[in-house]
């Protein structure tokens, strides 16, 4: 690595590659289901972690009355009785000064889903094999969690002084709304540049669209299956919603921003959910269909809302059954708006220039097709943010979720030469 200063050096050398193997398997192997006390247990890990190493650190409860009834509360899925906020800060003057850099990564995990589709059963083991670390959470995101915590280590361990502050954040309920960086933002923490260390298949994640959560009930009329002429199946009637909101997703995806290139579809509307009928031989007089809405790039939540109600109801009113039985649309869970950093922004330079450096490539810049706590940070924070983190996304919430040991390693030495260049360290 050629360029660095000798500060620069000692940081990039003192990222301990041993400890953060460690460290990935030691958080996959908490089941930090998003909402449960699991979550907690990680937090007040990590700001047990900061404060040994010398973080100045806000560790908070959240007021989760107050949250849920703030104007912007971003929405959530999980039942959730806690909450944990985690806000270190080291460096010159930590105590008021706007941190240089921000690294911020989410503690909590979608669930396993069908055990059997592990190929280790056991998805919190934390399992090492052939150079890569295997479990739930293992690039979405503990692997960039675990490199967060080796950057805030090789900074002290290194013995350079920094002429301005450092910050890593520790958020919950990224998974279901953002409700721990909604939380981050609202507690005050700021930074003059943030990178949120998810999974980025080594890419730099410049945008990312919105996603928001709806839920459809369409009426049927009940019968006995064996006059089903009778009544009306409401999963019958649900047929032509599914194929209006195919049209409508064709409609969305037809001129996406060239961010997106090589994308086939930034904007999907997915059924993830569908629940219809309580007994094998009575016609179904309700369906109920929960799924995702992808909110296009500088598209307002609220238009997005509008396009898929007047979608819903046209689709509705071509139907003799639903002109007479309108489908109910209700907006839940987490409401996720695009987000993105000015293009053209200094800051995503410096993290190119770090990566071609450390890891000896370009870099690509990209917009994902998901929504993620960067809307908070860049939004409400007011924040310039982006995304670079171990792992591909692919592999996020999937039995065969993982991350690779020499990706992990390469993105720790770089995100550790961007603290410490933009921390100013020195001898």
């Amino acid at each position: 690595m050629n360029g660095l200063t000798d500060a620069e050096r000692r940081v990039v050398d003192a990222v301990d590659e041993q400890a953060l193997i460690d460290e990935v398997v030691a958080l996959i192997r908490v089941p930090s289901i998003t909402g449960t006390d699991a979550e907690s247990e990680l937090q007040h890990r990590h700001a047990v972690q900061l404060a040994e190493l010398g973080f100045d650190v806000d560790a908070w409860a959240f007021d989760l009355e107050q949250l849920y009834a703030h104007d912007d509360f971003p929405g959530t899925e999980a039942p959730r009785t806690e909450g944990y906020g985690v806000a270190g800060t080291w460096g010159a003057d930590k105590s008021d000064a706007l941190p240089a850099l921000v690294l911020q990564g989410h503690v909590d995990v979608v669930p396993t889903g069908d055990l059997n589709k592990w190929i280790n059963r056991d998805p919190f083991s934390g399992a090492i094999s052939g150079g890569v670390i295997h479990g739930r959470g293992a690039c979405d995101m503990k692997a960039g969690v675990a490199v967060n915590l080796a950057v805030a280590r090789a900074l002290v361990i290194s013995g350079v002084r920094v002429e301005r502050a450092f910050a890593v954040h520790s958020v919950v309920s990224e998974e279901d709304g953002g409700l721990g960086a909604f939380a981050t933002m609202l507690r005050g923490h700021r930074g003059e540049a943030a990178v949120l260390t998810e999974p980025t298949s080594g890419r730099l994640v410049v945008a990312n669209a919105g996603a928001l959560t709806f839920s459809l009930s369409v009426a049927g009329r009940a019968a006995h299956g064996s006059t089903r002429l009778e009544g009306y199946s409401a999963i019958d009637a649900f047929w032509p919603i599914n194929l209006a909101l195919r049209g409508l997703e064709r409609e969305r995806n037809a001129a996406p921003d060239s961010l997106f290139a090589g994308q086939t579809l930034p904007y999907p509307i997915s059924i993830g959910m569908l629940r219809a009928g309580d007994w094998a031989s009575s016609v179904p007089d309700l369906l109920v269909a929960e799924g995702r809405l992808g909110v296009q790039l500088g598209e307002s939540p609220a238009d997005a809302r509008s396009a898929f109600e007047a979608a819903i109801a046209e689709a509705s009113h071509a139907d003799a059954w639903l002109r007479d039985h309108p489908v109910s649309v209700r907006w839940s869970g987490g409401q996720f708006a695009s987000g993105r950093i000015d293009e053209g922004h200094q800051f995503i330079d410096e993290v190119s220039a770090a990566v071609a450096i450390t890891e000896g490539r370009d870099i690509a810049k990209v917009a994902a097709p998901y929504g993620s706590d960067l809307r908070l940070y860049a939004g409400l924070g007011g924040i310039p943010t982006l995304h670079y983190g171990p792992g591909d996304v692919r592999f996020a919430h999937a039995p065969g979720e993982h991350v690779v040991i020499e990706e992990l390693l390469a993105t720790a030495r770089t995100l550790a030469l961007l603290a410490a260049r933009r921390c100013g360290a020195h001898e």
